[in-house]
């Protein structure tokens, strides 16, 4: 790897933020899985959580949307919700669903200052009824339109846009937020990643 390389992963790292993660539940085309990884990437967001209930676990990505995204990212499975959401308490204070109800947060309402775990449904019936009794609430996207839902990756690439827009003017990404040894195993990973596409 060259010196110049290794300077360009390691400002990406230094950019990383530890307290929001995307949870993908149930989504069907492995492309729309990968759109949102690659707006993870692009806002920094390292985390990714895919978790399957009722379709089998993914064995790729869709590699044309994603621009190999994925290798980038810490990408965890799961295929129980209860064991799911066990992991993500140990990491984030706040949990949320995207889902259109009479109490759901307006998406411009939401601190994205706080460590958060955002919920996104699946492409046909969203984010199911078990998630939601799980998550600490729900939110919505403002849309003045008369359908009322956006596809996933639009809807997830809208909010972390809005999550890097308020982290960005609280200086969020000025400062490293992984800790030492995270970076260590992640600037090897990247190393090695590189080494085997030269």
């Amino acid at each position: 790897m060259t010196p110049e390389r290794r300077e360009k992963l390691q400002a990406v790292l230094s950019k990383r933020q530890n307290d929001i993660t995307i949870v993908l539940e149930n989504v069907f085309d492995p492309h729309n899985i990968s759109a949102v990884m690659r707006t993870c990437d692009a806002v920094g967001v390292q985390e990714v959580y895919v978790l399957n209930t009722k379709i089998p676990r993914h064995k790729k990505w869709g590699a044309r949307s994603s621009s190999s995204a994925a290798k980038w990212l810490t990408v965890y499975q799961f295929e129980d919700a209860e064991e799911c959401f066990s992991e993500l308490r140990k990491k984030y204070s706040r949990i949320l669903t995207t889902h259109l109800s009479n109490d759901a947060l307006n998406l411009y309402k939401i601190d994205f200052t706080q460590t958060l775990a955002l919920v996104f449904g699946n492409e046909h019936s969203g984010v199911s009824e078990e998630m939601r009794l799980l998550a600490d609430g729900n939110f919505v996207i403002p849309q003045a339109g008369i359908i009322r839902s956006l596809n996933i990756s639009v809807a997830c690439a809208v909010t972390l846009y809005e999550a890097y827009r308020q982290k960005s003017l609280a200086g969020h990404y000025d400062k490293t937020k992984l800790n030492g040894e995270v970076l260590k195993e992640l600037m090897d990973k990247w190393g090695y990643e590189e080494q085997n596409n030269e």
